[in-house]
């Protein structure tokens, strides 16, 4: 399995991904302006907008992000700048965090067949090395802590795989928790 930046070429591939998941959000949720009803009504209704924004964005090379390919792409993860994820930041757990030398792990999306093989371990792993070039001082992740969460609930991923690779709470609360990682010593 090979980890790498997402590329425009690879939007085919990409939306296979979350065709096979049965996932109408081609990780367009962060972006979206409206409001949470609006959102399950354009998945449900007009799940195109969302794969057209997301090859848009792989497009402008703003569709930051990263993939795991094992012979065709069997796994997703958003990559920002925190500033970016609008929705995120106006969120209640997630409120006055904005830090523009931060960097966002915002999603992840692991074809089914391929969970519990280690890659969102691998994808994570990808972004502490490919994140210093671009720019990422801190790695932010956003794993939601349910009691009995499958495996498709767990879109932010699990906090024990972020604690393993070094993450520390950065804002604990019980069900929202906010970990960093830093990558380069800010002043």
């Amino acid at each position: 399995m090979i980890v790498r930046a997402a590329a425009k070429d690879d939007f085919a591939s990409l939306a296979a991904l979350f065709e096979r998941d049965h996932s109408p959000c081609y990780c367009r949720y962060w972006h979206f302006a409206g409001t949470n009803k609006e959102w399950e009504a354009r998945c449900a209704l007009e799940p195109e907008k969302n794969r057209e924004e997301l090859a848009s964005a792989l497009g402008a090379g703003e569709g930051y992000g990263l993939i795991a390919v094992d012979a065709t792409v069997v796994g997703w993860m958003k990559l920002v700048p925190q500033p970016a994820m609008h929705k995120l930041l106006k969120r209640s757990p997630y409120k006055a965090l904005e830090a523009p030398e931060v960097w966002s792990i915002g999603c992840f999306l692991v074809d089914p067949e391929h969970r519990r093989r280690g890659v969102a371990t691998a994808l994570v792993r990808g972004a502490l090395e490919l994140a210093p070039a671009l720019g990422a001082k801190v790695l932010e992740a956003y794993p939601r802590v349910f009691e009995g969460m499958h495996d498709g609930e767990q879109w932010t991923g699990p906090y024990a795989m972020f604690a393993s690779l070094g993450f520390e709470v950065f804002r604990d609360q019980p069900q929202y928790p906010v970990v960093r990682k830093t990558l380069v010593a800010t002043p």
